[in-house]
Order: structure tokens, then C-alpha cells, then sequence
């Protein structure tokens, strides 16, 4: 089968290959790819900056598919199952993050398109415990990113507990902030989506989901903005999404005293000049939201279920996985929101 294979660490190292085709045992199941996004986390490999990803490796963990087998313990997926998976292939199983179902912070987790094969390839394969059936109503192309959409669940209603009225802002329009957006407006929340003048068209899908708010922080002044908003007061909760210190900082000075602070982005270095006075002042609540749990995933789905999120509509490229360089190449330069790579002709 076809693949797209990071061979090596390293700057790129990346090819399309033909590798053996897996087989479905034990409780893994196999599932035909339809497509597989294009994530962060992707081009972190190929510019080699992660060292998570362990090659030689087959990358992508956002997807769908149909199951076209299934190993002997599986007992409730069944071939033609049209489905998405969560990312975690392997944990101990036995540690406190494991017993309460916080895989993404298992010490030896293992996942999808990074310690394992992914799903940038015509088929891959998962364990029993991760697959979601669809429900009827839901595209293919929607389910591919219902992972992007689970970590938006985690860090807005998990970690932020979103309720109506609430005040937001989401710095970072890319893919998780555009989806984040999505459900805190299903949730009820007055949202302010910020970016900057590169992100014109970024921000402009962001009206058509129905943000209240769009700033481009290159011509605008946020602070005035948020005062006249909140008469005053500040945000209830600030989503730094964009992995940018000084987008951090900002939503520090504009979040209300005793507001919460949620981290997303991953920044460039581990330590950072962060505003600590400011958090310790207004006794700020500064969360970090890591990936996705698969109680994020069952919240996800149901919202699918519902159409109240549509992630379709950042989906603003499609190649086929023979064009995979292509998608990469468009994503490194931040055109357009999310490319997806159809890994089989016939979807």
C-alpha cells in the first residue's frame, strides 16, 4: 500500500512508499483511510523539530475510514463500520492518568503517527477501545478532524467549563481556533477570534461560524476593544491558541481579575517571559489543555451528531495522498486552514 513515511530525524526525510499492508489481530482493527489532515504536529516532523516521533514512521493521526477487518478479541466494531479513531494506540494501563481514562497524560502513551504507524497511508490500524462508529449524518470529510475538534472540546468545556454569556477570546485562527470558536458559540459564549493581518481570510471564516467579534490586532487595539465590550471588566476566559508569548501576555492584561487563562499553543521554547505579576495580581487561573481524552471525543461526535460544529468548513484543500508534499508545502506556509490528503481514490 501507499504511505507517507518519515524515514529519518531530521529536516524533511519524508517520502511516499509502498509498505506491506497491515494486518488486523488481537483487538485492532483495520481501517480502510478515506482522509487524513494535515496537522501541526505533522510539520513539526517534517522540519524535525519533534522529537515525539519516533522514525522510521508512517505520520497522521486526524482521520476516517471504513473498517475492512477486525482481529479476534474486537467484540462491538464491525467490517463496514464507517468510522474515526482516537490517536492513542497504547498506554500502561496502570498508572492514575490511565485508571481515569486521561490517557493523553499516560507517561508511555503511544500514538497514532508519532511512536506508530498513522494514517497518511491507504490503511492503518487501531485498537478496539479508540474507534468511534459514526452516526449516519456525519461526512467522512467532517470525521477526519474530529480529533482537532476533541482537543477544542477538552480545553472549552473540559478545562474552561464554557457556559452561556460567557466573555471569550481565542488568539490563533488556524485550525483549533476556528473549531474552538465553533463550540464555544454552541455552548453560548460572545467570542472574539484575534489574529492579525496575514489571517484576512482566517478571520473571515471566523464571521461565517458566527464569532461576535473579529480583531486584527495589526490595526486594531484589542485592549480598547475588550474594555468597551466588558464595560471595564475583562474576559471570563482568554484561549491562547497560536504558541505566541506576546499573544499569551495579552490575553493575561485582558482577562478579568480572577478569569482563566487556557494554553493551547505550544511555544517555541519551553521557558518563557510570561506576565506572572499580572496572574498573581488578579488571581488569574492559568490552565494548560493538552490534546484530547476519549471522553472528549464521545462530547465531539454528539456535536457532529447535533450539526451544531461544522469542520468542514476549514477545510480549504484537498490532494490525493500522491500530492501529500503539496499539502505540506501549503500548510508550512499558512495558506489556507487545514489540508487534507484523500488516501483512497474511491471516497
Amino acid at each position: 500500500m501507499k504511505a507517507v513515511v518519515k524515514t529519518a530525524s531530521g529536516y524533511d526525510n519524508m517520502e511516499l512508499m509502498e509498505v506491506v499492508e497491515p494486518v488486523a489481530i488481537g483487538n485492532l482493527v483495520k481501517i480502510k483511510i478515506a482522509y487524513s489532515g494535515v496537522c501541526g504536529t505533522d510539520l513539526h516532523a517534517f522540519s524535525g523539530v519533534y522529537s515525539s516521533t519516533k522514525a522510521p514512521v508512517i505520520l497522521g493521526h486526524e482521520f476516517s475510514g471504513v473498517v475492512t477487518e477486525i482481529g479476534p478479541q474486537v467484540k462491538t466494531v464491525k467490517v463496514g463500520d464507517r468510522v474515526t479513531s482516537e490517536t492513542t494506540y497504547t498506554t500502561c494501563g496502570k498508572c492514575e492518568h490511565c485508571i481515569s481514562k486521561d490517557y493523553n497524560l499516560c507517561s508511555n502513551r503511544e500514538g497514532l503517527g508519532t511512536q506508530v504507524n498513522g494514517s497518511m497511508a491507504q490503511y492503518t490500524l487501531s485498537r478496539e477501545e479508540s474507534i468511534h462508529v459514526l452516526p449516519e449524518n456525519v461526512s467522512l470529510l467532517s470525521a477526519a478532524l474530529t480529533e482537532p475538534l476533541a482537543c477544542s472540546v477538552h480545553a472549552s468545556i473540559e478545562k474552561a467549563n464554557i457556559q452561556r454569556g460567557d466573555l471569550i477570546c481565542i488568539f490563533g485562527v488556524g485550525a483549533i481556533g476556528l473549531l474552538l470558536a465553533q463550540v464555544a458559540k454552541s455552548k453560548g459564549a460572545y467570542v472574539i477570534l484575534a489574529g492579525l493581518t496575514s489571517d484576512v481570510d482566517r478571520l473571515e471564516i471566523g464571521k461565517k461560524i458566527g464569532v461576535d467579534r473579529t480583531v486584527d490586532q495589526m490595526k486594531e487595539n484589542i485592549n480598547d476593544i475588550v474594555q468597551k465590550i466588558t464595560k471595564g471588566v475583562g474576559l471570563d476566559v482568554v484561549f491562547e491558541c497560536s504558541g505566541a508569548v506576546a499573544a499569551l501576555n495579552k490575553g493575561i492584561e485582558i482577562v478579568k481579575k480572577k478569569g482563566k487563562i487556557i494554553q493551547m499553543g505550544v511555544f517555541p521554547e519551553s521557558k518563557m517571559n510570561i506576565a506572572t505579576d499580572l496572574i498573581l495580581n488578579k488571581e488569574i487561573t492559568y490552565i494548560g489543555s493538552r490534546s484530547q481524552k476519549p471522553s472528549s471525543w464521545v462530547k465531539s461526535i454528539k456535536l457532529l451528531k447535533d450539526g451544531v460544529v461544522d469542520p468542514e468548513i476549514i477545510v480549504t484543500k484537498i490532494v490525493s495522498i500522491e500530492q501529500w508534499r503539496e499539502a505540506f508545502q501549503i500548510s508550512i506556509k499558512g495558506e489556507g486552514v487545514k489540508s487534507v490528503i484523500k488516501c483512497n481514490d474511491e471516497f
